[in-house]
């Protein structure tokens, strides 16, 4: 079923406002999706808008924090050397979960795991 120019227009505009989506607007008018952004496309064009933001979906996002260059070393120097070499021992396991892509916070009960990134998991 073809569609005048003021037609897709219409169609066009209902899926830039957001009152339908593209998939709605597909089986609503029998069109394809592709058919149904190209009328937002001409919508959009013809009255100059600029495209719209990509909604995207929260993923697996993960914060890092970020350690300043110069670490503060005044809790080290009243450390013994058996808290020192405690505290080293703890450095290096968590240097090797950040490389695996994991970081464990807390014991026991109270572990906490966070994933950084699950392009290695099997």
């Amino acid at each position: 079923m073809g569609y005048t120019r003021e037609e897709r227009l219409d169609i066009g505009k209902q899926i830039y406002n957001n009152e339908i989506s593209k998939s709605d607007a597909a089986i609503k008018y029998k069109i394809s999706e592709g058919t149904a952004r190209d009328y937002m496309r001409l919508y959009r064009d013809v009255n100059g808008l600029p495209p719209k933001n990509r909604v995207h979906k929260e993923e697996n996002t993960v914060k890092i924090s970020v350690y300043s260059s110069e670490p503060d070393l005044s809790e080290y120097e009243s450390m013994t050397k058996e808290e020192l070499v405690k505290e080293l021992v703890k450095s290096r396991i968590r240097e090797a979960w950040l490389k695996k892509g994991y970081e464990v916070k807390g014991v026991g009960a109270d572990r906490t795991v966070t994933i950084f990134d699950n392009w290695n998991m099997k």
